[in-house]
Order: structure tokens, then C-alpha cells, then sequence
């Protein structure tokens, strides 16, 4: 799948994901750099908002809109997932003054499993994902147009129908 940017190719990814079957392994670091991997996932419906760089416009909003809508679904885990560093992501929520679960995934294992990484610039195309409690995945949306915000409308209506 072709990533552009401003409507020029610039990248792929492979988009591995797939609905109704359950995360691959993968490992992530949290902000006591703990790993995280899709086990931890399961129990609690998760959505997971997948970006290329904190330190972007698109980014910043994607991340602020999901902290916005989460006092809205108390029983809806979300999750940031990044390959900048867990540095970058703590400083970005000390300056934004936002208290979010940011999850680093500089390694790519996460990105590899998803088949996210946009090898051609070595950051994770952007997407969401829903996951239900055990863990499988029941929405994705994987943004061809890497300056594209993630369809919070239809997103947001599978969680309501869950």
C-alpha cells in the first residue's frame, strides 16, 4: 500500500492487520520503560492510535483529539504508539500537559508485526485500531495520506456499537 504525503508516494507499508483475528506479538516501552506487549493488551476493549512523529501537526491533534474523547468511554483503553523515542513522548506530554499512555516503539516491533513501518523513511505509517477484550481486532483504518487525520466519525461509532 502506497503512503503519500501531500499527494506525492514517499513510502509503503505492507498492512498485515488483519479484522477479527487477534495482535501479533509485539513489544513496546511505556514511560518507565517497562516492555508492553499485545498481552497487555487484552481484557478491556483498546484502541490504539498509531503515528509517525509526536513532534508534527498531525500528530499533536490525532493525540489530543483521542485525550479529548476518552472521558467519554471510560471502559475504552487508549493507547499512543510512536517510534519516536519514550523520551520525546514524556516531553511531549509535559508540554502539552496531557497525561496520555504513550508507548515507544523504536525498535519497530511493533511496526514490523503490523506491517506499519514505511521503510523508505523509517517512521510508522498512521492508523487506528480497535481491539475487543480478547485482544482481537475488530477496526482498523490505515491512512494512505500520512498528513491525514484518522476517521474519528466511523471510528468512534464501531466503539459506541460495541
Amino acid at each position: 500500500m502506497n503512503i503519500t504525503k501531500r499527494g506525492d508516494v514517499f513510502g509503503s507499508v505492507k498492512d498485515l492487520s488483519v479484522v477479527n483475528e487477534a495482535l501479533p506479538a509485539f513489544t513496546l516501552i511505556d514511560k518507565d520503560n517497562n516492555e508492553v506487549t499485545q498481552e497487555d493488551l487484552i481484557g478491556t476493549p483498546v484502541l490504539i492510535s498509531v503515528f509517525p512523529d509526536i513532534n508534527t501537526s498531525v500528530c499533536d491533534r490525532q493525540t489530543r483529539h483521542f485525550f479529548e474523547q476518552a472521558s467519554k468511554y471510560p471502559n475504552l483503553k487508549i493507547v499512543n504508539v510512536s517510534n519516536n523515542t519514550i523520551e520525546q513522548l514524556t516531553d511531549w506530554c509535559a508540554t502539552a500537559g496531557i497525561d496520555v499512555t504513550m508507548l515507544s516503539d523504536e525498535k519497530l516491533s511493533f511496526g514490523q508485526a503490523m506491517g506499519l513501518v514505511v521503510e523508505e523513511v523509517g517512521v510508522l505509517g498512521r492508523s487506528v485500531f480497535l481491539t475487543d477484550v480478547t485482544g482481537k481486532l475488530v477496526y482498523k483504518d490505515v491512512m494512505n495520506e500520512i498528513t491525514d487525520e484518522p476517521n474519528y466519525d466511523t471510528l468512534f461509532a464501531v466503539v459506541d456499537a460495541a
